[in-house]
């Protein structure tokens, strides 16, 4: 027995302490050796199908692994979920996801762990870094993506997987064509040429669109400068103006009207103002609801109509 033990104990090791019944009876563990140890609450049955080996609150990640292993063998921590593990920040989401092929058993749900269905062959959807069974980000944010009601929404978390170097647009443009037919593929495909031009933010992309919707031309976007501190900065959009001057527009969204954000916006325009080059600025929410004033300012301080 103290062998099987061993055994179990590496399983469990590399799981989060977190085994299920099929596993250990693979081991040799017997079903009374572990109806004993859940009865002398050394362990704990969280699910039909799972066992943790340790008492109390299970971490974020131990119930990760309680949700694919009560998904089955192809079983893969997915969406939302699997882009936070691999490191995306500032959308973060109390259910865990995990992505479940058609056909697999899921004996039972379990409170915070949403079970989503796929007809996709995921076999390759992988991350091959992680002992725990996890989506790469790509297939995890597009089918996230597709799911997601919002159009601006599900842009956006393209827009941050990327901006927040994840991945590129190239990797999710590839990816892409390997899910399809996948719903919204062809916004997401405009989207990603956006990015590739330069774009690095939903707001961006969507000034982008206004620029062709009313026929100005398109500004060049996250371009290097060095601001009057000798720092490097990154332009939002810019236009080179008839007079030879430089028109930088700088977009702000709504983490702009914090104070603090909005001092140090105010500070890095000073330091990226020069006599040739004019700074402004505007607002997420006007190239929303206001685009008409927006352009018509545009025009006057030089912006010429698109080729």
């Amino acid at each position: 027995m103290d062998r099987d033990r061993d055994g179990w104990r590496g399983v469990a090791g590399r799981q989060g302490g977190v085994v299920t019944r099929a596993q250990l009876r693979d081991l040799g563990v017997s079903r009374w050796f572990v109806r004993n140890q859940v009865v002398a609450e050394r362990w704990v049955a969280r699910s039909p199908t799972a066992i943790s080996t340790f008492t109390g609150v299970m971490t974020r990640e131990q119930r990760m692994w309680l949700g694919v292993l009560q998904g089955g063998p192809r079983a893969l921590v997915g969406g939302m979920t699997a882009m936070e593990v691999h490191g995306l920040a500032n959308w973060h989401r109390d259910t865990i996801t995990v992505l479940v092929p058609y056909g697999d058993d899921i004996q039972e749900p379990i409170d915070g762990i949403d079970f989503v269905r796929t007809r996709k062959a995921i076999d390759s959807f992988g991350s091959p870094s992680s002992e725990l069974p996890l989506m790469r980000v790509e297939p995890a944010a597009l089918l996230w993506a597709a799911r997601e009601r919002s159009d601006r929404t599900s842009q956006g978390i393209l827009a941050a997987v990327v901006q927040q170097r994840l991945t590129t647009p190239e990797a999710l443009t590839s990816w892409l064509r390997s899910l399809k037919p996948l719903r919204k593929a062809p916004l997401f495909r405009q989207a990603l040429a956006d990015m590739s031009d330069g774009a690095q933010s939903l707001s961006e992309m969507e000034f982008k669109r206004l620029c062709r919707r009313f026929g100005i031309a398109e500004p060049a976007q996250q371009t290097k400068r060095r601001d009057g501190e000798g720092k490097l900065r990154f332009t939002d959009c810019e236009w080179r103006l008839p007079d030879g001057r430089l028109l930088v527009l700088e977009i702000d969204g709504g983490f702009h009207m914090e104070v603090e954000h909005w001092e140090d916006d105010l500070a890095r325009q000073r330091a990226l103002s020069a006599p040739d080059r004019v700074i402004i600025r505007c607002t997420t929410r006007e190239i929303r609801d206001d685009p008409e004033r927006l352009v018509r300012d545009l025009r006057r301080l030089g912006v010429q109509r698109a080729a």
